[in-house]
């Protein structure tokens, strides 16, 4: 049988079957990737919710303290807005552990005002509605999580929700309407809700996608841990004022 040299150049077709098999293995590594970041984040939201629970704990169990807190209220918010936006914006300039040390910071901050907070409320129905908050923040984090659903448009849709009921917030600071007081508990409680698997359905994706370092993933596990954190907070705040017993 005649030589044929041309037989050499041809590219030789790939085994059956081993393209997907490329894809599925790529698929699993990323996979696991994506939760090991999501476990960095929320190992990092629930250190932040146990420095607020700790400094709200001793503002609740030191009267001196509470009434010293509570005549600084006003500096404190506006110290904590700024702190939050400060950390958002320069996120991205910091190491992984000053983020971490800073949003350890904002979290054990809004401990302080938290503390006077939950001191207009009896302790039953606090830790009532931080159980209701609790349910409702794994369940809404496990759908984002898991549906296949893109929530991208739902996402923009809520933060528009979140500037309307800032706006409301301050109107209401100056009218102090009873109902509109109601309305805005129970838009900001469902807002919260949302914006909970809109979060948790961002970070998955961001942690399957991968990052160019290990600083950038660092760095990014702090903002979902952060973005949680105020997700469950607000959620839990509003929830509080709708079922919460007042002293």
């Amino acid at each position: 049988m005649a030589y044929d040299p041309s037989a050499e150049s041809e590219p030789r077709s790939q085994p059956v079957g081993f393209g997907r098999a490329t894809e599925t293995a790529e698929h699993a590594g990323r996979s696991a990737m994506s939760v090991k970041f999501m476990n960095q984040v929320f190992g990092w939201m629930a250190g932040g919710l146990a420095a607020s629970g700790a400094v709200s704990y001793a503002v609740l169990s030191n009267d001196a303290l509470l009434q010293t807190v509570s005549g600084w209220m006003l500096p404190l918010i506006i110290l904590e807005l700024v702190v939050v936006f400060g950390l958002s914006a320069a996120l991205h300039k910091m190491s992984s552990m000053a983020a971490a040390g800073a949003f350890l910071f904002y979290s054990a901050l809004n401990g302080l005002t938290m503390g006077v907070i939950l001191a207009m409320y009896t302790g039953a129905s606090v830790a009532n509605v931080f159980f209701v908050t609790a349910g409702t923040f794994a369940a809404m984090a496990t759908i984002g999580a898991t549906t296949k659903r893109d929530l991208t448009g739902m996402g923009s849709f809520l933060m528009m929700g979140v500037i309307a009921i800032l706006i409301a917030s301050v109107v209401n600071f100056f009218v102090g309407s009873g109902a509109l007081n109601w309305a805005i508990s129970v838009l900001g409680a469902l807002i919260f809700t949302g914006l909970t698997a809109y979060d948790a359905q961002r970070f998955k994706r961001l942690g399957y996608s991968g990052f160019a370092t290990e600083r950038e993933a660092g760095q990014m596990a702090i903002r979902g841990a952060l973005n949680l954190y105020l997700d469950f907070v607000n959620m839990f705040l509003f929830m509080l004022r709708l079922f919460g017993d007042r002293r």
